[in-house]
């Protein structure tokens, strides 16, 4: 059991890591050698786990989509806020997660292993979709279109706000959705959601109780 332990958190370590070396200097500069000699690893120790730069570009793609903290929520609406907020908590500071939208800006990446942000609409427009079943959304408002739409405006978001200093991701998908929600939601719902930038952080403290 301590031998599984141990090699899961080494595999755990070299993905880390790997997705370190894929935000600093992009995929195509990462190296399979430069991992060695960042990590002090043997070259066996780490072909155990990973076998190529393909193969640890795909297991951080894996780890894109992640709804960790989404809990039940009277609204739907507020869940699809809450995995927007969680991610842009998370993502500055979970390696694998920035890594995975590193990866997906990159051309050669990109054509190599695809992105996740199909994955992402999907989840965005299930979540829609509920809430417009419950009437939560203003009548006109295309569940599907919403997602996709909101997909490219969170990635824009996050992809500038990492180049201004003073600016907070969390704090900006925040504002997002104070712009976005008046024009989707319907007025006793919008009323009763929290899109606090602290939301997030909150949420992830409660979840350890919650299970």
């Amino acid at each position: 059991m301590a031998r599984q332990e141990r090699a899961v958190r080494t595999r755990r370590m070299i993905l880390e890591t790997a997705a370190e070396m894929f935000n600093e200097l992009g995929y195509d500069a990462t190296t399979i050698g430069g991992l060695i000699e960042r990590m002090q690893l043997t070259r066996g120790g780490l072909y155990f786990h990973f076998t190529s730069k393909e193969q640890l570009a795909r297991a951080v793609l894996d780890e894109a989509v992640t709804l960790e903290g989404v809990a039940p929520q009277t609204f739907k609406l507020q869940e699809w806020v809450d995995a927007a907020l969680l991610l842009a908590y998370r993502l500055p500071r979970e390696p694998v997660l920035s890594a995975s939208i590193r990866l997906s800006v990159d051309p050669k990446a990109r054509n190599l292993f695809g992105t996740r942000w199909p994955d992402w609409i999907e989840v965005g427009n299930g979540l829609l979709n509920e809430a417009k079943e419950r009437g939560e959304l203003l009548p006109h408002v295309d569940p599907s279109e919403t997602a996709r739409l909101f997909v490219g405006a969170w990635t824009g978001v996050q992809l500038i706000t990492e180049t201004l200093p003073d600016r907070n991701l969390s704090e900006e998908i925040s504002s997002m959705f104070a712009l976005m929600l008046p024009n989707i939601a319907c007025p006793g719902v919008l009323a009763k959601l929290d899109t606090s930038p602290y939301r997030a952080e909150r949420l992830l403290e409660a979840a350890p109780l919650a299970s």
